[in-house]
């Protein structure tokens, strides 16, 4: 109808858009930005100043890695979980081959984000032993000697 509101639904009257007026304002706008500089100060400090963020991760504690670990041995499928304990040796215990041992050990990899040198591998033969050296190299922040 005349005031503006259609049949659809509610809608404000039509006015005529000023151009001239909204460029008016952005041209107004863009000088005050070109008087702007890094040396002015507004309420007793600096209008800009320049920070770095650096990226971090949360700490992890002991028992987090602990749970972990557990939790990627219980998901591999040649791992039988009635039998794993935190001191159960991949092999004699559980019945890994090397083969079994380097997938583990991939996948601790991935779940924890870091490489694991094959020479540092080799020693990680059972979940404690990985629990210990992953938290050694992600610092975790609880005592290790109170926990063992």
């Amino acid at each position: 109808d005349e005031r503006g509101y259609g049949s659809g639904g509610l809608r404000a009257p039509k006015k005529p858009v000023d151009v001239d007026a909204i460029k008016s304002k952005v041209l107004s706008l863009c000088q005050q930005y070109d008087k702007i500089d890094a040396s002015k100060q507004r309420f007793g400090y600096p209008l800009f100043t320049s920070t770095r963020n650096y990226a971090h991760k949360l700490p992890l504690t002991y028992d987090f890695i602990r749970e972990r670990v557990m939790l990627v041995l219980k998901l591999y499928d040649k791992v039988d979980v009635n039998k794993l304990t935190l001191e159960s040796h991949f092999m004699d215990d559980l019945g890994l081959d090397s083969l079994d041992h380097v997938e583990v050990i991939m996948a601790i990899e991935d779940e924890f984000g870091f490489e694991i040198p094959d020479r540092d591998s080799e020693k990680l033969l059972r979940p404690i032993d990985i629990v210990r050296y992953v938290s050694d190299k992600e610092e975790a922040y609880e005592d290790l000697q109170q926990r063992d």
